[in-house]
């Protein structure tokens, strides 16, 4: 259920990112088809942050040090915009123009998810924490 919800959290983040940034285009025709193409590439971002961002978190220490943590923008900025070239390997109607769209669409992906997973964490994961399933 979890997994689901995060999902949805991360497609809606996507969403208002590709809304309100120039140069995030999604350009599937149908609304089905849009919450669709959100969806997977919900899913693509979802893998590659649970994979890759741990790594350069490790290799990328010192600079996140040294930058006071300023250095997790320009790593988040270049995770989404690697999920925009899989989504575009994958004939996904999902394209991020270059550095400057990446950059911005992730601080506002970051602060949608952060501010979703604000209202749903307390009553949903809460009872996946005390073993009911969902």
């Amino acid at each position: 259920m979890k997994i689901l919800i995060r999902l949805v959290i991360s497609a809606i983040a996507l969403w208002v990112a590709q809304a309100l940034v120039d140069g995030i285009d999604l350009t599937a025709g149908s609304t089905a088809r849009r919450v669709l193409t959100l969806l997977a590439v919900a899913a693509i971002f979802g893998v590659i942050n649970a994979f890759l961002k741990p790594v350069i978190q490790v290799l990328g220490c010192a600079f996140y040090i040294l930058t006071l943590g300023l250095f997790a923008l320009l790593v988040n900025a270049a995770l989404l915009m690697l999920t925009s070239w899989i989504a575009g390997k994958l004939n996904l109607p999902f394209h991020v123009d270059w550095f400057w769209p990446a950059f911005w669409g992730a601080i506002i992906i970051g602060v949608v998810s952060w501010l979703l997973n604000m209202f749903v964490a307390d009553e949903v994961f809460d009872r996946d924490r005390d073993g009911e399933r969902g």
